[in-house]
C-alpha cells in the first residue's frame, strides 16, 4: 500500500509503528501478568491463554505493517499440515535478525505462538523480560563442563529446573523456537569456524539436546525450516523499509523418536545425537545451494 515511499521513509513509518503496537500491547500483558499470580492452575491457564492471543494480536499487527510498507513476494511450502493443536519444535538456521520476524509472518496463526528459551540473566531486560515471563518463555541456567566439574552435585539441575519451568506446556500446545547455529551467519564466522558447510554455521547439537532432554514428551513434531534470501541476507533495516524483494522458506515436519531423546552428558547419546544433526544440517546446507543455483523467491 505504502511500498512506493522512499525507503529510509518506509523504514521510520515500520519502526515506529512496532514500536507503537509494542507499547500498546505491554499495557495488557502486564496486566494479565499480575492477574495470572495467584497459585490457581486453573486460573492461571485461563489468563495463559489471554496472554498468548495479546501475543499473536500484537504478531498480527507487525505483519500488517510489513504488508502495508513491503512487496515481499513470498514463496513457502510445508505449511498445509501445521495445527494450532499440537506442540512443536522449530529447528531453522540463522542469518538475519529478519529471521524472528519471517519465522513470525508465515507461522503466525497456523501453529501455536512461538516461544524461545532464554538466559536466565534475560529476566532483568527492562521491559521486556516482563513480557517474555508473562507470556511463559522457558528461562534456563546451563552450567559450563568447567563448572560442574567443580561442582558435581549440580550435574542434571539445569535440565531438571528447565523441566519445572516447562511444565506448565503440559496442557496448552505450544511452539518452542530453536536457532540450531547459536549465532547468525556471516562469512567471517563461517571462515573462523572452518565450518564443514558451504553455507550454514557449525550446529550446536547440544542446545537442542537439552530442549528435548527437558520437554521431549511434550513435544509432538519437529520443524525442520530453511529461510533462503534469493537477494542476498537482509539486515533487520533491509526488511523492515521494503528492500527484500523475495524470501523462501521450506518446512518438513520430523517425528520425534524416542532415540533423540536422551542425557547429553551420556557419551553414547552424545555422539549419536550430533550425527543425526549433522546429517539434518549437511541436507539443509545441500538444499540452500540448490535453492541459491535456481535463484528461487
Amino acid at each position: 500500500m505504502f511500498a512506493f515511499l522512499p525507503k529510509p521513509i518506509v523504514g521510520v513509518l515500520s519502526v515506529l509503528l512496532y514500536f507503537i503496537n509494542t507499547l500498546f500491547w505491554f499495557v495488557p500483558v502486564v496486566i494479565l501478568a499480575i492477574l495470572k499470580l495467584p497459585p490457581v492452575s486453573r486460573w492461571q491457564s485461563w489468563m495463559t491463554y489471554l496472554l498468548d492471543a495479546c501475543a499473536v494480536a500484537w504478531i498480527s499487527l507487525n505483519n500488517l505493517t510489513t504488508q502495508m510498507f513491503t512487496r515481499i513476494r513470498w514463496n513457502v511450502q510445508g505449511l498445509e499440515q501445521l495445527s494450532r493443536k499440537d506442540w512443536y519444535l522449530i529447528l531453522a538456521n540463522h542469518q538475519s535478525w529478519a529471521d524472528i520476524l519471517v519465522l513470525q509472518n508465515i507461522f503466525n496463526r497456523k501453529i501455536p505462538f512461538i516461544k524461545f528459551f532464554l538466559k536466565k540473566e534475560l529476566i532483568y531486560v527492562p521491559l521486556l523480560g516482563i513480557c517474555w515471563w508473562a507470556l511463559d518463555f522457558p528461562f534456563m541456567k546451563r552450567y559450563s563442563k568447567k563448572f560442574l566439574q567443580k561442582n558435581p552435585q549440580l550435574q542434571g539441575k539445569d535440565i531438571e529446573t528447565t523441566r519445572k519451568a516447562c511444565r506448565k506446556f503440559q496442557f496448552k500446545p505450544t511452539t518452542i523456537m530453536n536457532f540450531v547455529e547459536g549465532t547468525r551467519f556471516t562469512k567471517q564466522k563461517h571462515d573462523q569456524q572452518q565450518s564443514p558447510f558451504s553455507r550454514l554455521l557449525k550446529p550446536k547439537a547440544g542446545g537442542v539436546a537439552f530442549v528435548l532432554g527437558a520437554m521431549g514428551s511434550q513435544l509432538h513434531k519437529m520443524l525442520d525450516v530453511t529461510i533462503h534470501y534469493p537477494q542476498g541476507i537482509p539486515t533487520f533495516w533491509d526488511y523492515i523499509s521494503g528492500k527484500v524483494r523475495d524470501i523462501t522458506v521450506q518446512i518438513k515436519i520430523l517425528p520425534i523418536s524416542n532415540d533423540l531423546i536422551g542425557d547429553y552428558n551420556d557419551p553414547v547419546y552424545r555422539e549419536r545425537f550430533q550425527q543425526w544433526v549433522n546429517q539434518l544440517w549437511q541436507q539443509k546446507d545441500q538444499e540452500l545451494a540448490a535453492l541459491a543455483q535456481k535463484g528461487v523467491g
